[in-house]
């Protein structure tokens, strides 16, 4: 994960151009306060960055003139991981939960599992039910089917199946998310 997040900040701080990267020969140029110094030709605005020690790096390439800021490049690098970290902050990532049931459940453990289904699906999640079968429970997946549906008519949030119920793994499997 840490390697994804490093590539991610690298790539999107690799494209931008800086000092004598810059192709465009004439800049509007931003000081590090953020005032607008106006337009200038590219050597002017490298002189003024090397007067006072800062990088001059290109914001905004697709402007007419291009846009670049008068700023130290480890400052800068450091403001778009900071931006890049608040992104991914921002973004709600759905959860996958699971819940397994036998097929020789109980009707009150079914009533407490389903119960934990609806708070999953009250929550945004998004659940896999697994109805795990056991020996010869696996010869007579009808009648498991038809166990794990009468489960799922128990369930009083109302859902909608994103996979629907198939065998694999220790039984059979099927998803749901909330309507």
């Amino acid at each position: 994960m840490t390697s994804l997040l490093a590539s991610a900040k690298f790539l999107s701080i690799a494209t931008v151009k800086i000092n004598n990267q810059i192709s465009a020969l004439e800049l509007r140029i931003i000081d590090e306060s953020g005032e607008n110094l106006g337009v200038m030709k590219k050597e002017a605005a490298l002189n003024l960055a090397k007067e006072k020690g800062l990088d001059l790096i290109e914001i905004s390439p697709t402007a007419k003139p291009p846009v670049a800021r008068l700023m130290s490049f480890d400052k800068y690098r450091y403001q778009e991981e900071k931006k890049l970290k608040k992104q991914r902050a921002q973004q709600k990532t759905q959860e996958f939960k699971q819940v397994q049931i036998g097929i020789k459940i109980a009707k009150h453990d079914a009533e407490i599992k389903a119960g934990k289904v609806n708070e999953f699906l009250a929550e945004g999640h998004q659940v896999t039910i697994v109805m795990v079968l056991r020996g010869r429970e696996k010869g007579n997946k009808d009648w498991a089917r038809q166990k794990l549906g009468e489960f799922l008519k128990t369930i009083s949030v109302p859902y909608k199946v994103v996979m629907e119920p198939r065998v694999g793994g220790r039984g059979i499997n099927v998803q749901i998310i909330k309507q």
